[in-house]
C-alpha cells in the first residue's frame, strides 16, 4: 500500500508542476498562488520553478508558530512541483493564438485537478500552502474558508502588484479547482486502516479571487 501512496504522490506533483507550466503557457491568467510566484521571479531573475521551491521552504517556516508538522507529501511537495515547473516550461510552447490558449487553459485545469487528488488521495502530508491555510484556521479559530481567501487575496494582490499573470484563467481556476478535486477525490483517495490528517472539505471548495 505504501509503494503505490509514494507513486501516486509523485506522479500527482509531476503532474502539477506541468500543470503550472501549461497555464503560464496559456498566458491567460495563473491561479493566485502563482501569480505570487510569477511576479517574484521577474523580480528575481530566477526561473519560476526555482521561486516555487524557494517559497515553499519560506512557507514551511509559517509553519512553526502554528505547530504544524510537514510529512513526507510535504517535503516532496515543496521540491517536486518547481521542479517539474521548469521542466514544463521547457518543452511546452507557447501559443499566439487564442484557440491554442484556450485549449491550453483548459487543459491546465483538467491536469491540475487529477494531480490534486492524487497527493491529497496518497494522504502523506498537505503541501506548504494547504498547511499553512489549514494552521492559521485552527490557531485562530477562523474557518478554513476565511483563512485561505485572507491568504490567497493577500498573495493574488501582492503578485499583481509584481507583474504577475491575472486574467481569465485566474478567475476559471478558482471557480473550477474546487468542484473538480472534490468530483475526483474518490477515485484517487487511498484507504487507511488510521484515518489520516487531511485538508477539510472546505478546503477543496472554489478558491477565492490561491494553490
Amino acid at each position: 500500500m505504501m509503494i503505490r501512496r509514494i507513486t501516486q504522490l509523485l506522479i500527482g506533483l509531476a503532474m502539477y508542476g506541468i500543470s503550472l507550466a501549461m497555464f503560464i503557457r496559456a498566458g491567460l491568467g495563473l491561479d493566485p498562488w502563482d501569480v505570487f510566484h510569477q511576479g517574484l521571479a521577474g523580480l528575481s531573475g530566477f526561473s519560476i520553478g526555482t521561486v516555487v521551491v524557494a517559497v515553499s521552504f519560506l512557507v514551511l517556516l509559517l509553519w512553526i508558530p502554528l505547530r504544524q508538522k510537514p510529512g513526507f507529501g510535504t517535503l516532496a511537495n515543496a521540491v517536486l512541483v518547481g521542479v517539474f515547473a521548469d521542466i514544463g516550461l521547457a518543452l511546452i510552447p507557447a501559443f499566439s493564438h487564442l484557440g491554442g490558449q484556450i485549449g491550453m487553459l483548459a487543459g491546465a485545469v483538467v491536469l491540475n485537478g487529477i494531480a490534486s487528488a492524487c497527493y491529497i488521495g496518497a494522504r502523506l502530508g498537505p503541501g506548504a500552502r494547504d498547511g499553512l491555510m489549514t494552521g492559521l484556521a485552527h490557531r485562530t479559530g477562523w474557518s478554513v474558508r476565511v483563512s485561505r481567501t485572507l491568504i490567497e487575496v493577500v498573495v493574488l494582490g501582492i503578485g499583481w502588484l509584481l507583474g504577475g499573470s491575472v486574467g481569465v484563467g485566474t478567475v476559471l481556476y478558482a471557480l473550477a479547482i474546487g468542484p473538480l478535486v472534490q468530483l475526483l477525490l474518490p477515485w484517487f483517495m487511498v484507504p487507511a486502516a488510521v484515518k489520516a490528517p487531511a485538508i477539510e472539505p472546505e478546503a477543496l471548495e472554489p478558491r477565492a479571487v490561491r494553490s
